[in-house]
C-alpha cells in the first residue's frame, strides 16, 4: 500500500467531508460472490415485484466493471439524513399523511449529486482521467459497495446500517479510472437483534436479510403502479409515501445525530399534510405542491391512490366527503381507491345509494369490482343493474394466493 495512494485517498476524503458528506469509503470495483448470488435469488423469487428494471440490467448491477469496464476503484459517499424528531409520530394522527423521512425535504438526488459533481471536479483537477458518478439512478448495488468500503453493513432489513448514523444515510458513488487501495469491509453487527423485522406492518421479510418488495409499504406506495392488494391496504395505515418502521426500529439509531443540512428539513407540504386537502389535488396542483420533491416522480394518480387508502384507514367519518369527491375522477386507480375508502367509512345504506348512482356508469372492471366488494354480504344488496352482469375479478396475492 503506497504512501502516494494513501495521500490521494486522504485528500479525497478530506474534500468530501468539507463538501458536506458525512461518510467516505473506498472499495474495489468487484462485488463478492455472495452479493451476486443474493441478487440472483431475489430476482428468481420474484421479490422485486414489477420493478422490471432490477432484472433488466442485473449483470451490470452485480458487476461494477460490467457497467463501466474502465473502473478501477469506487469512492462511496454517505450523507446523513437523521430526523430531528420521532419519524413515526405521525402514525398516531390518522387524519394526516405520513411521508417517509427521506422524502420530506428536497429531492435527495439533487442534494447528493451536486456534492458529487463538486468532488468530481476536485478529483479531475488533480488526477486527470475519466470518472463517473451515480446517485440511485443507474444499476449500481450501492449497499454492498458501501459495506465493502467500510461505511456500514447491510442489516436484516436489507438497508445499510452505520455505527455512527444508524439507518439514515443517503448513498452516492464515484467510479474512478485509476486504482486506489480499498478500505476494510465493515462487519455485520446485527447480532441476534430482529427489531426491524418485527416492526414491519406487512410482514415483508420472509427471513432476515430477505425483503419481499411485493409486501413492502415503500414499494406499494412508490414503485407499484397498479391497485394495491386488498388485504394489504388496512396495514398501510396513513403512510402515503414510503415507510420508515424498519429503519426507525434499529437500535444503532441511538448514536445518530440529527442531520444539519437545511435542504433535508420537512416542508409545509410534507411535515403533516391533511389527507382531505391532498385528496383534492389535480395534476397541476400536485406538481406545484411537490416541485423539487422526490414525491413528484410517482405522479398525481398513484399519490392520490395512496391518500385515499389512508383516508379509508383513518376511521374519520368527516373524511368521507373527500373520498366521495373522487368517484368521478379520470384515473381508475383513484376511483377504485375512493370506492374502497367509502366502503370502510360509510354505512351500508349510504354506500348502496352511491353505488346506485356511480356503478351503472362505471366502465372499468377493477372499479366495478371495488363497488361490489364494498358491500357487507349481510347487508341488503342494491337493485340488479341493467345490462349484462359485471365480471368481477379479484387479484390474488402473489404469495398467499388469496
Amino acid at each position: 500500500m503506497s504512501g502516494e495512494a494513501e495521500a490521494v485517498k486522504s485528500a479525497i476524503r478530506d474534500e468530501a467531508l468539507r463538501l458536506g458528506f458525512d461518510a467516505v469509503g473506498f472499495a474495489a470495483p468487484q462485488l463478492l460472490p455472495e452479493a451476486k448470488a443474493h441478487l440472483a435469488a431475489y430476482l428468481a423469487e420474484g421479490y422485486h415485484g414489477d420493478m422490471g428494471w432490477l432484472a433488466a440490467r442485473s449483470a451490470e448491477r452485480s458487476s461494477p466493471d460490467a457497467l463501466w469496464p474502465d473502473v478501477k476503484s469506487v469512492v462511496v459517499l454517505g450523507l446523513n439524513y437523521t430526523p430531528e424528531d420521532d419519524p413515526l409520530a405521525l402514525l398516531a394522527k390518522p387524519e394526516r399523511g405520513s411521508i417517509s423521512v427521506y422524502a420530506r425535504g428536497r429531492d435527495y438526488h439533487d442534494l447528493v449529486k451536486s456534492r458529487l459533481r463538486q468532488l468530481a471536479h476536485f478529483i479531475t483537477a488533480r488526477w486527470p482521467g475519466a470518472l463517473k458518478l451515480f446517485v440511485d439512478t443507474a444499476p449500481v448495488m450501492e449497499k454492498p459497495l458501501a459495506e465493502h468500503a467500510g461505511i456500514g453493513w447491510q442489516g436484516k432489513h436489507t438497508n445499510l446500517v452505520s455505527r455512527r448514523f444508524g439507518s439514515w444515510l443517503f448513498l452516492g458513488e464515484i467510479y474512478l479510472g485509476f486504482e486506489l487501495p480499498p478500505d476494510q469491509p465493515h462487519q455485520d453487527r446485527c447480532g441476534h437483534c430482529r427489531r426491524c423485522l418485527d416492526a414491519c406492518p406487512t410482514a415483508a421479510f420472509p427471513a432476515p436479510y430477505r425483503l419481499d418488495a411485493r409486501r413492502c409499504i415503500s414499494y406499494l406506495t412508490i414503485e407499484h403502479k397498479g391497485h394495491i392488494p386488498v388485504e394489504l391496504r388496512p396495514l398501510i395505515g396513513n403512510r402515503i409515501y414510503g415507510c420508515d418502521d424498519c429503519l426507525a426500529a434499529c437500535p444503532w439509531n441511538k448514536f445518530a445525530q440529527a442531520a444539519s443540512l437545511s435542504g433535508l428539513a420537512a416542508t409545509a407540504a410534507t411535515a403533516a399534510p391533511a389527507l382531505d386537502a391532498l385528496a383534492a389535488l389535480d395534476d397541476a396542483g400536485f406538481r406545484a405542491l411537490f416541485r423539487g420533491s422526490p414525491i413528484k416522480r410517482i405522479g398525481r394518480d398513484r399519490f392520490v391512490r395512496n391518500v385515499l387508502i389512508a383516508i379509508g384507514n383513518s376511521g374519520e367519518g368527516r373524511l368521507l366527503a373527500a373520498a366521495e369527491a373522487r368517484l368521478g375522477d379520470g384515473s381508475t386507480l383513484v376511483r377504485a381507491a375512493a370506492v374502497w375508502a367509502i366502503g370502510r367509512l360509510a354505512d351500508a345504506a349510504h354506500a348502496a345509494s352511491l353505488a346506485a348512482v356511480h356503478l351503472p356508469a362505471e366502465g372499468d372492471e377493477d372499479v366495478r369490482a371495488e363497488w361490489l366488494r364494498s358491500f357487507d354480504p349481510a347487508a341488503t344488496r342494491p337493485p340488479a343493474l341493467p345490462g349484462p352482469a359485471p365480471r368481477v375479478r379479484f387479484r390474488a396475492h402473489p404469495r398467499t394466493g388469496r
